[in-house]
């Protein structure tokens, strides 16, 4: 809603009055907080500060205007989230508070809930390693949106990979596949899981699904890292295989991957799916090279 549409349906001088005297407090802080800042240069004692942590109560205060509100406190999880992740930081105190109060404002806010819950789960340092959180608010988000299909992938997608709960994943993605709209991969997507938790065929195909069916480049852009995780961990446990046959064959351990080539165990040097050579650590073990842009610890 534009700022003249919002004029012209405030019917009467006092709501004007009290939203401009929300937005002139919240404005005050922003100016005074060099002030503040200069004053607790360490920051506060108990580290990072929500001022205002009840969404119910600046629910009350909108006047009806809490979607705006929302809006607004989205806007700061995403700044919180992304300056946070520039910085590699560890521990995320704000994204669950300030994630509540988002919700509270506008519970239809369904990228909050989504977005929100990928802040949370992903490990540290790409979010907050909290996938609990991350189910709790998911969870929140269904009984709000109950016909939101997605809300239940990314339920599932949680209890899979964070929490290797392939059960639950099963359950969940079952469900799902009964809201409206759902496609029809989430039923057989069900079944795979049920009965294939963990292998990574299965892994593949979820992450697979999830690219074709992105709706939002940087969903599509984890898919395709994890899929290349995916295939790099296949690699590495094949070259770890490879290189104890040649240490059986020869009675010593290679040097390096061209030794399994020139024994005929390869057929040329192996390269990684962002396109750099695996190598072999000082222990012997297949690892990736130190330019790979592969990223292990998404899968691990």
């Amino acid at each position: 809603m534009s700022a003249r549409a919002i004029a012209r349906a405030l019917p009467h001088p006092r709501p004007r009055f009290w939203w401009a005297l929300l937005f002139g407090s919240l404005a005050a802080s922003v100016i005074l907080r060099p002030t503040i800042d200069a004053m607790h240069p360490q920051g506060p004692p108990g580290g990072e500060v929500l001022y205002f942590a009840s969404g119910s109560l600046l629910k009350r205060l909108s006047l009806g205007y809490e979607g705006l509100l929302a809006d607004i406190y989205w806007t700061r999880v995403v700044q919180y989230y992304g300056r946070k992740r520039i910085a590699g930081a560890r521990t995320y105190e704000l994204l669950g508070p300030l994630l509540g109060v988002c919700t509270e404002l506008d519970p239809r806010l369904v990228a909050a809930y989504r977005f929100g819950a990928i802040f949370l789960a992903e490990k540290p340092p790409q979010g907050a390693g909290q996938p609990q959180a991350a189910i709790a608010l998911l969870q929140r988000g269904i009984v709000a949106n109950p016909g939101v299909w997605r809300l239940w992938q990314d339920l599932g997608f949680i209890y899979y990979w964070d929490l290797h709960d392939y059960a639950s994943a099963a359950r969940v993605f079952k469900a799902g596949s009964e809201r409206p709209g759902a496609p029809l991969w989430m039923k057989s997507l069900a079944a795979t899981v049920a009965a294939k938790g963990g292998d990574p065929t299965t892994s593949r195909v979820l992450w697979s699904e999830i690219y074709r069916h992105a709706d939002n480049e940087s969903i599509r852009r984890s898919a395709i890292e994890h899929l290349q995780a995916i295939k790099a961990e296949e690699d590495l446990k094949e070259l770890n295989r490879l290189l104890t046959a040649y240490r059986l064959r020869t009675g010593q351990p290679a040097r390096s991957l061209g030794d399994l080539v020139a024994a005929g165990l390869l057929r040329a040097q192996p390269i990684d799916p962002s396109g750099v050579p695996y190598g072999i650590n000082a222990a012997g073990v297949a690892v990736l090279g130190a330019k790979s842009a592969v990223k292990l610890n998404l899968i691990q």
